[in-house]
């Protein structure tokens, strides 16, 4: 295998900063139409477009370089990772197309791998892979057009949140800076195995608990970090306090950070959202882990205090580190709180 173009710094690692993106997006034209019920125009993770008075279709897409070596393990995380969107509007996975960039003199075989491992996930999430497109390209990229079904009345947005709501987040944190290590070979074999299993773990089983109560906001975890992602969630109305030593992270991740693998990604979110949090008593190590880039990572959800605990016991019972890691306030000088 051509291992060079598995190392190129992929994964939500890759996306623009939510900077640029924000300036350009901001200048698109919003055609008026009642039946979209979530666009572009907020933050959220997918588009839903009402059908009928039961039924709003989610539309979501997502594709990245590799950030691993192994095709087939690619393959399942960029999968997981573009499934992700649909599980955190509270919606049901229904089809998925593959996207494809790929160079045409590589081993076809290393593209088979790919799609193998995509196809693994799309067929747990209960759904169908239903074609997809390619082109050819000087570098690999894979992802996945995804469609699923929401009730128009239970859509999860990730605004919505509360003052008194508690904050889960599903899946522990750090898989940016473990990656990086990863690439210059500083990372242990168990951390990267524990990322990888993270990376390629359905947010279906979340979601599946988080149902049976009342959600008031929600959102995946992926490039933009932890810290970026809530503010999409606080807006301009609230803020959040934020516990760091409940936060859900790989062992040796503060101990990677500390030795400076770092991500871009990772110092875009902080220069976009750093002058909006107030860290107190926290180490360099954990703002870092807390600007880190995820790739495929878990669903952070605002909900009743009440019900948090309940919640975060039926995800440990199969198999989610799920914990509260803060809570909603009313909105304070800065947007974000960390202890």
């Amino acid at each position: 295998m051509e291992d060079i173009i598995f190392c190129k710094g992929g994964g939500c690692t890759a996306k623009l900063g939510a900077g640029a993106l924000k300036r350009v997006l901001s200048k698109l034209p919003k055609k008026a139409d009642p039946n979209l019920l979530v666009g572009f125009d907020g933050n959220d993770d997918a588009a839903v477009y009402k059908i009928n008075d039961k039924q709003a279709i989610v539309s979501t897409l997502d594709f990245f370089p590799p950030m691993l070596e192994d095709p087939y393990l690619f393959g399942k995380v960029a999968a997981t990772n573009a499934l992700s969107d649909i599980y955190a509007m509270g919606g049901q996975v229904l089809s998925a197309l593959n996207i494809v960039c790929f160079p045409e003199e590589m081993d076809m075989n290393i593209l088979g791998k790919i799609l193998q491992g995509g196809n693994e996930k799309v067929m747990e999430a209960g759904a169908v892979l239903a074609g997809g497109h390619s082109i050819a390209d000087a570098d690999i990229k894979y992802g996945l057009s995804v469609t699923g079904l929401v009730d128009p009345d239970h859509i999860w947005q990730n605004t919505g949140c509360k003052p008194g709501d508690a904050l889960i987040l599903t899946k522990k944190l750090g898989v940016g800076i473990i990656m990086t290590a990863h690439r210059i070979k500083e990372a242990s074999e168990q951390m990267v195995d524990e990322a990888v299993e993270s990376m390629t773990t359905l947010n279906k089983y979340a979601s599946e608990i988080l149902k049976e109560y009342d959600v008031h906001a929600c959102t995946d975890v992926t490039g933009f970090g932890f810290l970026v992602h809530l503010s999409e969630m606080l807006g301009d109305q609230y803020s959040a306090e934020i516990d760091s030593c409940e936060i859900p992270r790989f062992a040796e991740v503060e101990n990677y950070a500390d030795e400076f693998y770092l991500t871009a990604a990772g110092q875009k979110n902080r220069n976009f959202i750093g002058d909006q949090v107030d860290f107190q008593g926290v180490s360099f190590a954990m703002e870092e882990v807390l600007f880190d880039p995820q790739t495929s990572g878990g669903l952070l959800v605002s909900v009743d205090a009440a019900c948090a605990k309940e919640i975060t016991e039926k995800m440990h019972a199969v198999g989610l580190p799920a914990k509260i890691v803060g809570q909603i306030t009313e909105r304070q000088e800065k947007a974000i709180l960390v202890r």
